[in-house]
Parts: structure tokens; sequence; C-alpha cells
């Protein structure tokens, strides 16, 4: 082997309707693999014509549903998720890191190999009757999608929902899916009685770059045409403009917010790109497979507003960045939500309606239950 010719990467894993352009070791492995060609081009002929992936989906034994958080960053201290991995491929999704835990990647085993937990519902009722239950909030769809297209047949989130509506249990949602309209029915009893509010989740209005970011998730006016929807229901709907990725659709968060604003939205957010653990890699290589020519210069502003580095998870700093990009983005965003209304507070769900089902006792004020 000549030693001045450079050795290779591995080549590219890319499978058509798939976001990760690999599949990244887990972190956790002493394992690692690395590229060797034999000199019979046997890596390019192995990586050549790769047949698409199919989705596998695993049962999960959990025995609770709730996971709570104490982040000062997070404006919910508990939340709900019928699914770990999502098949939307978004290739920038800040859980990929999280499939590692499992003993799997976070490349495309994360949009691949779904973990669904079929007794959910039940479980997340058995917390909620449990003696000193304190209600707040329930945020559903913070780690993955509770609507992505294996919702359609498994009915995770559907049940959830008839759960925290039987409990008169505030909820907030967070979606890239058109499938939140499907629940309508449900979310719409509970905004009557100010119980729940749904964000979609648009990140650019350009189609071409949505099939390259997230190739799974709803298009961008499909997202738009959701929250007429729900806003026409009488659903409070806003939009999330995350995340925010400099150089690459930072440039659309105006419209963005124009956009959502017209279709109905009544409050936004936004966050600034979040590259943990793999995940960075993985979006550097994702930028040089679809946009070579302008890899670098995302890349460096990425590191503008990261102190130098791809990523910063320190509490206060990781959702916002610093710097002049990051704190000209945070002035962005306020102007163009003040133009467009959604800058107003968005008022708390009601929290007083909670009460366990058929636990009530009102006709005997000493709690004595009838024998017959």
């Amino acid at each position: 082997m000549d030693k001045s010719e450079p050795v290779g990467l591995m080549p590219s894993e890319q499978r058509s309707g798939r976001g990760a352009v690999g599949n990244p070791r887990v972190r956790f492995d002493s394992l690692v693999k690395s590229p060797f060609d034999d000199g019979w081009n046997t890596l390019a002929d192995a990586f050549g014509d790769l047949p698409p992936l199919p989705t596998t989906l695993i049962r999960d034994a959990s025995r609770s549903a709730i996971s709570w958080n104490t982040s000062p960053d997070i404006g919910f201290d508990r939340s709900v998720n019928p699914y770990r991995g999502c098949e939307h491929g978004c290739v920038y999704c800040f859980a990929r890191p999280t499939h590692a835990y499992l003993g799997y990647s976070p490349g495309l085993d994360f949009e691949t190999k779904l973990i669904f937990k079929p007794n959910i519902a039940e479980l997340l009722e058995r917390e909620l009757c449990k003696p000193g239950y304190s209600v707040r909030s329930m945020a559903l769809g913070t780690n993955t999608d509770p609507y992505q297209p294996v919702e359609r047949t498994l009915k995770l989130t559907r049940a959830i929902l008839e759960v925290l509506d039987r409990f008169n249990h505030p909820v907030g949602i967070v979606t890239k899916s058109a499938g939140v309209l499907r629940d309508i029915d449900i979310l719409g009893s509970m905004a009557k009685r100010n119980l729940a509010r749904v964000y979609l989740s648009v990140t650019t209005l350009d189609p071409a770059l949505a099939r390259r970011m997230e190739p799974r998730a709803a298009t961008p006016s499909r997202r738009l045409s959701a929250i007429t929807e729900l806003a026409r229901a009488g659903i409070p709907v806003g939009v999330l403009t995350a995340p925010m990725i400099p150089g690459l659709n930072d440039c659309e968060l105006e419209k963005l917010l124009e956009a959502a604003s017209r279709a109905g939205a009544r409050f936004a957010g936004y966050v600034l790109l979040r590259l943990p653990h793999e995940l960075r890699q993985m979006f550097e290589d994702w930028l040089h497979a679809h946009y070579p020519n302008r890899a670098r210069h995302v890349l460096s502003l990425i590191r503008d507003t990261r102190a130098g580095a791809l990523n910063d998870g320190r509490f206060h700093h990781r959702f916002a960045g610093q710097g002049a990009y990051a704190n000209l983005l945070a002035s962005r965003f306020t102007r163009a939500a003040r133009q467009w209304g959604l800058d107003g507070s968005s008022e708390g769900l009601d929290r007083s309606r909670f009460a366990v089902p058929d636990m009530e006792i009102a006709s005997d004020p000493k709690g004595q239950l009838d024998l017959f």
C-alpha cells in the first residue's frame, strides 16, 4: 500500500428515505470498526447499491410511563413518550444519542429500530392514580415524535390522550406530523376545558431541504395546514422554529413566523441547533454528503455560537448559544415574533380540574361506599 495515499473513510451508508448517512458505533462499545479495502475494491462494492432499510418494531418492557426531569432549561417537569427512536429521520434530532443507552446506534438504527411501549396507557393510568400525585402539565413528544408514521397503526398516543382526557390532566404536544389531526376530537374537547395545547415544529419552507433534513416528516405546507385546522377547532396552537441551523435554515426565521401566524398560530419558540455526543460527527457527515460546498461555512457559524465547539451542553446556554451570531438570532426572533403577534405569553393550562375517575364520592360526605 502506498503510504502517501490517504486511508479512505467508511463509505456512506445512506439509504433512500432515511436521514442519517451512516450508523456510527455506540459510544459505550469497546469494539471499534475501521474501514479496510483489500485492494479488490471490496468497500466500494459492498456499499455501492444498498437496499432500503425496513422499520423494525421492538416491544419495550418498561414498568413506568412518566419521565421526570429537573432541568432549568425546560418548562415542564414530566413527560410521556410512547416511542424510542423516530421514523421521521430528522438528521439533527437531539434525541438520537439516547438510542445508545439501548445498545443501538444513534444513526440509522435510531430511525429504523423503534421501541414501542404497548401498555403505556395502563402504566400512565396507574401512575396518575397514585396517592399524592401532584398534577402539572404533561409533555407529550419531547423526546421522539408521538405522531410518527407507526402511530397510525399502534395508536399509542391516542390511548395516552384518552387517559389524560378522563383524568382532566393538562397536556402539551410537540409534533412535526399532521397526524395530530386524527385526535382533534379529543384535543378539541380538552381545549374547551383549557387542558390542551399543540406546537407544530416547522424548520423550513423549502420542500427540498425538508426532504433531506426530515425525510419522513410531513411537508412544511402540510404542517402549516395542520396549524390552521387545529386553530379552527379552537385548540391553542403554536409554532416551534427548531432547530435553527446557522447558515442553513436560519435565514428563513422571519418567513417561518409569518407563515405560522397567517396559518393561525398564537405563540412561538425557537431552539438553536444542538449536537450532543455522536450527533456532532453525524451532522458533519450529513452536511458533507448533501451540502459539500456549504459544510465548512455552516460548521464555522455553529462554532461561533458555541464558543469554538460544535456543542455546549451547559444549562442556560445549550438552547440559545452565545456570542454575536447567537445574540443576533435571538433578536431577530424577538422582533419577528412581536411583529406577527406570536410574542404573547401562553397562559397556563388548568390544573384544578384533575380528578381520578370513579373515585369521587360526592353522594356520601363520610365517604362510605354502597354495598350494592
